[in-house]
């Protein structure tokens, strides 16, 4: 990478120019994320994983600037107009719209007022006036007379078209505009001519039928819902700036460093100032700032997203028990699934306990014999349509006092149950078996079920389907890798799905790890990995740390120590005069251990510090335990809310304007931001709310966080 690039980096990061270097190597080397932040922390100089992925981001970035710009050098070089200078501008720019500037006046055009005028041979005319070369303009217009301009208005007129492009064309007019847009413009929204504003459609938005916002100070919420309701045609959206303002700036810039102009060359400027902003540089700075606010939102929203999906792949596990699970219905009745400690599935059915059926008493009995046929030890229920009902149906029944039931999201379960994964895995079960079995999976591993669906189903985000989709999909994919390798995968019981989001594997090589474990039986150690096809030394370089075994004959293959410091650890074991499995279960051994002693070229003290810690704790899961929240009993639809209530309830989705809040009714309520009290909150986290105002109509719910803010 070049300095240039380099040196922007780091002063963005405010870290050194050589951490940035040795990343950027070891990312263009093929290494991940997880893994430089992880295994390479001596190599930059302990760089984390968000520093690591703004570097890979910043890497792409200027790649794509650098085709861009060998793109652009060729095409003014083709017109004989590539100068030293401009050659020098173009390759010291490291912004895509300075860099669009400056290509601009060279960039092929459609025919113009300005080529026309050109083409009539008034180009010099303008220059004349433009560089302030003349005294009265009409004098020297009168040369330009012929039969292709009839007389002296023809003539200023034309030289106007082709200064107000030239003016429309210059960088620093055109960043000056940017900046004073961005900086003091106001986004302005109506509603759309001819539309209704009793319609549903527009009912959504009527919050901006009439609305204006500085745009410095608007939320990537309020602006991603602008953006949609005009992309739906229901509102109409501006960029409102001080006219004048920008033309007198304009006016300033065109003039610098020139001569004074005469009375009658600055009344043609200002005439062609005028022209340029209202009819070239205002559309132009309009389209792009909003563009600027819109690139803007996006990162915000998926920022948003990333975290709250961070937040629910890092949800507590219940870990592997026998499920009983159940879709909830009406009409079509209630999916209910058993499966072993594994996942596995061994047996379906539906019951109709609810109307119209209300077969309560064989609903009850099918239950009872599922719970004792297959030693079920948990009963999870999803919270979607008869959710709260199905939920006070079981516990109203008697089973055993030690059988625990829990609501589970069902949010993307149907999805997955409609998806390739799922027809690959149960092609002889209907969708609301798939749904019922992705429900009691993700209660006892809630990443493990969770990376199989699309992270935009998932429900955690805002705006999700109006942001950049690539930039979505990236940040996402980058979120899922991140949960996946901090957590560890057991290598044995992953499935290729989990596998996948492991550093160094991707869907084929996890496909390969699958297939070699059903022909081979289980991996007794990591360094087997390496007979699984197509899987080299790299990749292993990549994954291995990230791999657990469970009772591995060497206990490092079950801990984040990689592979590639197992001598290390070894050595250490025998100058303390012990096996590695002794050092691994007693702390007492490993406090006699002197670090500073296995200091070399290759290993510092992050390493190592890092080592100790994880053989303190070889193959514990970092996510927290899982904890049980009981709804209020008397509280199950909206009509039972009223205001004043204090009730408990979990955070199902965090936005930039507050917190959604599930308490056990169909319709989640919504703490704003101003409500929350400049506490933070987590997706999942267990809340106290009040209840502020109830809209039955709206199905709305407003809420504030109350003063004992966690149970």
């Amino acid at each position: 990478m070049k300095t240039l690039y380099v040196n922007y980096i780091s002063n963005l990061l405010s870290v050194a120019d050589w951490r940035v270097e040795h990343c950027v190597e070891l990312l263009k080397d093929g290494a991940t994320i997880p893994f430089i932040s992880r295994y390479r922390k001596e190599r930059t100089g302990g760089l984390d994983e968000t520093q690591v992925s703004q570097i890979k981001h910043y890497l792409q970035r200027f790649e794509e600037l650098e085709e861009r710009k060998n793109s652009i050098l060729e095409s003014i070089a083709q017109q004989e107009k590539l100068t030293d200078d401009l050659k020098e501008k173009i390759e010291n720019c490291v912004d895509s719209r300075t860099l669009e500037d400056l290509y601009l006046p060279y960039r092929p055009k459609r025919r113009t007022k300005a080529s026309i005028a050109k083409e009539k041979g008034l180009e010099p005319l303008a220059d004349a006036i433009f560089n302030c070369k003349v005294a009265d303009v009409k004098v020297i217009a009168q040369k330009y007379i012929n039969d292709k301009v009839e007389d002296v208005n023809a003539a200023l007129g034309g030289a106007r078209d082709i200064m107000a492009e030239w003016i429309s064309e210059i960088p620093k007019v055109r960043e000056s505009l940017r900046y004073s847009y961005s900086r003091y413009g106001k986004i302005v929204s109506k509603l759309a001519k001819g539309q209704d504003e009793e319609s549903s459609e527009a009912d959504k938005y009527q919050n901006y039928f009439d609305f204006s916002e500085d745009i410095s100070r608007s939320p990537s919420h309020r602006v991603l819902a602008m953006l949609r309701g005009a992309s739906e045609g229901v509102l109409s959206i501006k960029i409102d700036v001080d006219a004048d303002r920008m033309m007198d700036r304009i006016y300033s810039d065109v003039l610098r460093k020139k001569a004074e102009p005469s009375d009658s060359v600055a009344l043609e400027l200002d005439y062609a100032v005028e022209d340029s902003y209202k009819r070239l540089l205002h559309p132009s700075i309009e389209n792009e700032v909003l563009k600027m606010v819109k690139e803007k939102a996006d990162i915000e929203a998926i920022k948003v997203f990333g975290e709250n999906l961070t937040q629910l792949l890092m949800s507590p596990p219940l870990g592997q028990k026998r499920v009983l699970a159940i879709d909830p219905g009406y009409r079509t009745g209630c999916k209910v699934v058993c499966l072993d400690a594994q996942g596995a599935l061994l047996h379906n059915d539906t019951i109709y306990p609810h109307p119209p059926q209300n077969e309560r008493t064989m609903a009850m009995k099918k239950i009872s014999n599922m719970v004792s046929a297959y030693k079920i030890e948990v009963i999870a229920i999803g919270n979607g349509t008869a959710g709260r009902e199905t939920e006070n149906f079981i516990k109203k029944m008697a089973l055993p006092e030690n059988l625990k039931v829990y609501s589970i999201s069902e949010d993307g379960a149907s999805v997955y149950s409609a998806s390739q994964a799922a027809r690959e895995e149960f092609p002889d079960y209907d969708v609301t078996v798939r749904g019922a079995v992705s429900i009691g999976r993700r209660i006892m591993d809630p990443l493990a079920e969770l990376v199989k669906i699309d992270p935009k189903s998932i429900g955690v985000g805002q705006y999700q389907h109006d942001v950049d989709q690539t930039l979505l999909k990236n940040s996402l994919d980058e979120v899922v890798e991140k949960c996946v390798n901090s957590v560890g995968v057991n290598l044995n019981t992953a499935s290729k799905h989990l596998l996948s989001y492991v550093s160094g594997i991707g869907p084929a090589l996890a496909k390969n790890i699958v297939e070699h474990r059903d022909a081979n039986g289980p991996f007794a150690s990591r360094a087997q990995l390496l007979k699984v096809k197509r899987l080299g030394d790299k990749a292993y370089e990549q994954c291995a740390g990230f791999l657990r075994i469970p009772g591995a004959a060497n206990p490092l293959d079950n801990t984040a120590v990689h592979p590639e410091r197992y001598k290390l650890v070894e050595r250490m074991a025998k100058d303390t005069k012990v096996t590695v499995a002794e050092l691994v279960s007693d702390e007492s051994l490993r406090q006699t251990i002197k670090l500073e002693s296995y200091v070399d070229e290759q290993v510092g003290m992050p390493t190592l510090t890092d080592i100790m810690s994880e053989l303190a704790k070889p193959g514990r899961d970092p996510r927290a335990s899982y904890k049980v929240l009981e709804f209020a009993e008397d509280i199950r639809t909206i009509e039972d809310v009223k205001e004043g209530m204090v009730l408990p309830g979990i955070i199902t989705n965090v936005t930039n304007f507050g917190a959604f809040v599930d308490f056990g009714i169909k319709q989640n309520g919504l703490i704003h931001i101003s409500k929350l009290h400049n506490k933070k909150v987590l997706l999942h986290q267990h809340v106290k709310v009040r209840v502020l105002d109830v809209d039955i109509k709206r199905s709305r719910i407003a809420l504030e966080l109350d003063s004992s803010s966690s149970i």
